[in-house]
């Protein structure tokens, strides 16, 4: 049977664990051939033999996301090795300082800033060239129910991920008479290292693991997929429109 993404090129951030992680293996079962993007060497070699234990392939890509520069050297590697990349998932993303806004030193705001919209704002700007000669090209933003709740004490985080919704919306709205296609995706409380982080008290075993989700994110990434400009919500495993203050 033939797989949805076969000679395919997906290039995914934060593939060290978590759902980037799950992601690029679900990707490459899908059939593509997965660009991995992390700063830790032995976690993406972990995924490199995940991924050939499965059959597929992959390029590691050892890279601090907040390296704007080496984001537009890969880039330019990817114009003269692939010529074109057809899914982009902006996952990497840091929970940055749990504190009262009020205590929060200036550096630790802008490296949370630096990370979850700095870097995807390079990603668009470096990787949209390369998306524009796919002929069914798909990006696919990882945002958080923080956006939406302004959640306490992490505030950072929350006013990250907002700006991020609002960057890949802007896009997706430059882009709707293209083929591209720019969505997002809210995992909602997952079992990863970052809600242990902010939610210590939780049982994990109550939450659904990143896996579960990026089965769920595979489906944006397809050829098929024809919605732009939305957030798919995968608590309510509904694909939502935002929609402006009443």
């Amino acid at each position: 049977m033939t797989k949805p993404l076969a000679s395919r090129t997906a290039l995914v951030t934060g593939c060290s664990r978590g759902i980037g992680h799950a992601t690029a293996l679900a990707l490459s079962r899908a059939g593509a051939h997965v660009i991995a993007v992390a700063r830790t060497v032995g976690a993406l070699e972990e995924l490199d033999d995940a991924i050939k234990a499965q059959g597929g392939t992959t390029t590691l890509v050892p890279l601090d996301i907040t390296d704007f520069d080496g984001i537009a050297r890969l880039g330019a590697a990817l114009n003269e090795r692939q010529g074109k990349l057809d899914v982009m998932v902006g996952n990497a993303a840091v929970l940055g300082p749990v504190s009262p806004l009020g205590h929060i030193d200036m550096k630790l705001w802008t490296d949370t800033m630096a990370v979850n919209v700095n870097a995807n704002f390079q990603l668009i700007r470096c990787m949209e060239p390369l998306l524009k000669q796919s002929d069914a090209p798909r990006a696919v933003f990882i945002s958080s129910g923080a956006a939406a709740k302004a959640t306490a004490y992490a505030g950072p985080y929350a006013a990250s991920k907002a700006a991020l919704e609002v960057l890949a919306r802007a896009w997706a709205n430059e882009t709707a008479n293209t083929p591209l296609r720019v969505n997002l995706f809210n995992p909602g409380p997952i079992r990863t290292r970052m809600r242990a982080i902010l939610m210590p008290g939780e049982d994990p075993l109550t939450l659904d693991t990143p896996e579960q989700v990026a089965e769920l994110i595979v489906p944006l990434c397809l050829p098929s997929w024809s919605e732009t400009g939305k957030i798919y919500d995968y608590p309510s495993r509904k694909t939502l429109s935002f929609h402006p203050p009443s």
